[in-house]
């Protein structure tokens, strides 16, 4: 256990981003840092974040800010939930209950990938979070739908379906760096572990020495293969047939709130509605898989204006600074996922350096909230576009 006195120098999230850049092995940091294609699209959320303008209020009352939610019905301290993430497990050893001691430690939910490394029954073991459970669609429905059993068994009871990623994104530095999943050996990849060997100990020998090489937790068994391999069934592969048809039967058979995640479009979101969707998530998947999506930002107001108070939106992409936990909620959301952010903090130091990562995220906010006058998160208030020309 690292103590939190070591993360003193942490002042936000791009000094975790520095400290796990400098942790882990080049391959693995760009994995989890960068876009896909030219990458236009992830220095575009940058800037359409930044372009967000909020409109304080002068002379209020700030000195009790309450940065309170209430989430799918549930209240909790922070507007946030840590988003599913493929390769905690990879950054850190254990990474996934690291993040997850983390979110229950700042009393939000944490959501546990398909792909996770580590089991989500361990996770809920060992962590005490609150848990959701995001889904990504297997050609084998049933073998899907078995999968949900065994999250609802573990006590997840918020299902998240990410629905923007249909084929394989396009990462040419992947391909570069000789990093991938599944892990393929190579010359580069091996010269870059040998250049840290801090992870090396800490992260691969160490699972290794324990548990063998990383896999995929959730793969029933007979089709579990180490991180090294592919596949052994086609049964377990993503779907590239998923429609609004999945979205009914999730609905049929999850018995808890429902999440579909990726949403760029109105007309998505109305639908996602009218198949009971307790909530949607406004994102571009942090830029990782479509170079010429839009920014959340862009369609955010419409779809929350469009959807009212019938359903809960969410949003994620890019998120640096407490101010763009600000900006999201300015734009019409209830809550926001953090991805790159937490797996940051996880890789510089486990549970301690994941909680590093939301105490800054959380004093930003209440500092925003202090500069614009705003006593709790609904007295958000953005500069209208019209006014900026004004």
């Amino acid at each position: 256990m690292i103590a939190p006195s070591a993360f003193a120098r942490i002042l936000n999230v791009e000094d975790a981003r520095h400290a796990a850049r400098r942790r882990l092995p080049r391959g693995l940091f760009e994995y989890i840092d960068r876009g896909c294609e030219d990458e236009v699209s992830i220095l575009a959320n940058r800037r359409r974040l930044d372009a967000i303008a909020l409109s304080p209020a002068v002379l209020v009352d700030v000195a009790r800010v309450s940065t309170e939610a209430e989430l799918l019905g549930k209240p909790q301290p922070l507007p946030l939930v840590i988003a599913p993430t493929a390769v905690a497990g990879l950054v850190w050893h254990d990474g996934e209950i690291a993040l997850a001691r983390a979110a229950a430690r700042a009393g939000i939910p944490f959501c546990v990938s398909t792909q996770s490394i580590t089991s989500i029954e361990r996770i809920a073991a060992e962590s005490g979070a609150e848990l959701w459970f995001q889904l990504y669609i297997w050609k084998d429905r049933q073998r899907m739908l078995n999968l949900l059993d065994r999250a609802w068994a573990a006590g997840a009871e918020t299902l998240v379906l990410t629905a923007d990623t249909a084929v394989g994104p396009n990462r040419e530095y992947n391909l570069r760096n000789g990093f991938g999943i599944p892990l393929k050996a190579s010359w580069r990849a091996a010269l870059d572990v040998a250049r840290h060997p801090r992870w090396a100990v800490a992260v691969m020998l160490r699972a290794l020495a324990t548990s063998g090489v990383p896999t995929y937790a959730h793969y029933p068994a007979e089709f579990r293969t180490r991180l090294g391999r592919e596949a052994l069934s086609d049964e377990v592969s993503l779907a590239k047939d998923v429609t609004w048809e999945d979205v009914r039967l999730l609905r049929q058979r999850w018995r808890g709130k429902l999440v579909v995640k990726g949403v760029l479009r109105v007309e998505d979101a109305l639908t996602a509605r009218s198949h009971g969707v307790d909530a949607i998530v406004v994102s571009n998947h942090g830029a990782r898989n479509l170079d010429c999506a839009p920014g959340p930002t862009e369609v955010l107001p419409q779809i929350a204006e469009a959807v009212g108070g019938r359903m809960e939106v969410f949003a994620d992409s890019g998120v640096r600074r407490g101010a763009d936990i600000a900006r999201f909620l300015a734009l019409g959301a209830r809550g926001v996922m953090i991805g790159r952010a937490t797996l940051y903090g996880v890789a510089m130091g486990g549970t301690g350096g994941a909680g590093r990562v939301l105490d800054v995220l959380s004093a930003e906010l209440r500092t925003t909230m202090g500069m614009l006058g705003a006593q709790k998160l609904a007295d958000i208030r953005r500069v209208e576009p019209s006014h900026l020309h004004g």
